[in-house]
């Protein structure tokens, strides 16, 4: 009998990617896991929002809203930017973030193809 723990089910249902509708702000990608014994179910997913003045304070509010049951645990593995430009459909993810380094931008990027499946996804490592 396979059983799921409660951390993977958890895991299972966080959207991978939730960024503001449009405009250039900070992002932060972040793998989440479990804490439960034996259990290695992760995931990676893409936070990005224009009220953040620092990635941290995205990393901040996300890891607080996901650990608050005890069953997950964060770990901010990079940042950048994105300018997303919902009326020609089009987002770019480039840059880094001062204090959690360069987030692999190809796996953000692959993160918003799943989200936006209709939109032009383009990543640079250039830029702040």
């Amino acid at each position: 009998m396979c059983t799921q723990t409660k951390a993977a089910a958890l895991i299972a249902n966080i959207p991978e990617a939730e960024i503001d509708p449009t405009g250039v702000f900070k992002y932060v990608l972040i793998r989440v896991h479990s804490k439960e014994d034996g259990d290695d179910s992760s995931v990676d997913i893409v936070r990005g929002y224009a009220w953040a003045e620092y990635h941290a304070d995205i990393y901040d509010k996300v890891a607080e809203e996901l650990e608050k049951g005890g069953h997950l645990d964060c770990e901010c593995i990079g940042g950048g930017r994105i300018k997303h430009d919902c009326q020609s459909k089009k987002i770019h993810v480039y840059g880094y973030s001062m204090g959690f380094g360069k987030a692999n931008h190809a796996v953000s990027t692959e993160k918003l193809k799943v989200r936006y499946p209709k939109y032009e996804i383009t990543w640079a490592d250039e830029g702040y």
